[in-house]
């Protein structure tokens, strides 16, 4: 037979308390004219008795879910295949620990971005939210403006009121561009790292382009293509690029993951990395290093992006209002082997 779960009646009647009392003691509720004894007590019998505090149960005496949502504008299919994610993940949880929440994980999809928000906001799970890679057409977040839920947007959106902290987007993709310039490349394409429609990525075509003028060059955009987060996407604009017939010495590709799809498509078509044609990515993921040969990127912070996303996010969740409304975390170029001089 199973054991009976224990109640907080049943540490109520251990400690000699009512259950409103042991409510309010292990959920922490300040300003109580409850004794430093009384507190203590009830703690010993909670433990004595291996006393588990319902999670809803909790949620609905401090009116607090005790969570924080984590919300992606992306497909199931780019999630699993993103291993930019995890890092963000370990950034998160570095903060949330400390703060004994919980992180729930949710996607909105394209066509339901119009009350997705609104609906997570009402539906009380959570307490407040992140955002990662904001859409520049999202309906949503406007409306979303204009509720009561703390939020914070890992990127940024030109017009929204929302808390953001972001990268330098288009300093960073011009500093990746400009090594390839100083090596000599004047014919660079460009492959960014996701659709338009993605805040950061016309940003680092902007930068791409920037870099460019910056050397007299004319930027083309015959030479652009635009990946959608996945190394598949990443193939499929290279192998364009090649049979575009236009000519290129360098390519900058905007995302380390979907850098993993060009180099296929190069190695495929015969071409090596740097001999043929050198690379800049834009991330510093994990495997970049270990890549062969090792890749040429701008390293991206993303697990102190995600800490101070958080640390944001608690402040807003305490009332109090950050010093700033958009913090921008450093980037670098990281110079391993995947370019050669011209």
């Amino acid at each position: 037979m199973s054991r009976k779960r224990v109640t907080s009646q049943d540490v109520a009647d251990l400690a000699g308390v009512s259950r409103t009392t042991v409510s309010f003691v292990l959920n922490d509720v300040k300003g109580l004219n409850i004794s430093a004894q009384t507190r203590q007590r009830v703690r010993n019998a909670a433990e004595s008795l291996n006393y588990i505090p319902d999670a809803t149960a909790q949620a609905l005496a401090s009116r607090r879910a005790k969570a924080i949502g984590l919300v992606m504008t992306r497909s199931p299919h780019h999630i699993a295949s993103d291993a930019f994610l995890p890092q963000i993940i370990g950034g998160l949880m570095e903060v949330i620990k400390d703060n004994k929440l919980r992180l729930l994980i949710e996607y909105v999809e394209v066509e339901h971005q119009d009350r997705a928000y609104l609906e997570l906001a009402r539906a009380k799970h959570i307490d407040g939210m992140l955002l990662l890679t904001p859409r520049i057409d999202d309906i949503g977040l406007k409306k979303l403006e204009q509720v009561d839920i703390p939020t914070v947007l890992m990127g940024h959106l030109d017009g929204s009121n929302l808390h953001s902290v972001d990268v330098d987007n288009q300093l960073a993709a011009q500093q990746g561009v400009q090594y390839l310039l100083d090596l000599g490349h004047t014919q660079i394409a460009c492959i960014s790292n996701a659709p338009p429609s993605y805040a950061a990525s016309p940003e680092r075509v902007r930068g791409y382009k920037n870099a460019l003028i910056a050397s007299d060059i004319t930027p083309t955009d015959d030479l652009v293509r635009y990946a959608d987060f996945d190394p598949e996407s990443g193939y499929v604009q290279m192998k364009s690029l090649l049979e575009s017939g236009n000519k290129f010495s360098a390519v900058f590709v905007a995302s380390d993951n979907v850098a993993m799809g060009v180099k296929a498509a190069l190695r495929e078509a015969g071409l090596r990395i740097p001999e043929d044609i050198s690379l800049v990515g834009f991330d510093d993921i994990p495997w970049a290093q270990y890549a062969d040969p090792p890749l040429t990127t701008v390293h991206l912070q993303a697990q102190e992006l995600a800490r101070r996303a958080c640390l944001v996010l608690m402040d807003l969740l305490q009332g109090k209002e950050p010093d700033l409304k958009r913090q921008i975390v450093d980037t670098h170029l990281v110079v391993r082997k995947s370019c050669r001089k011209l």
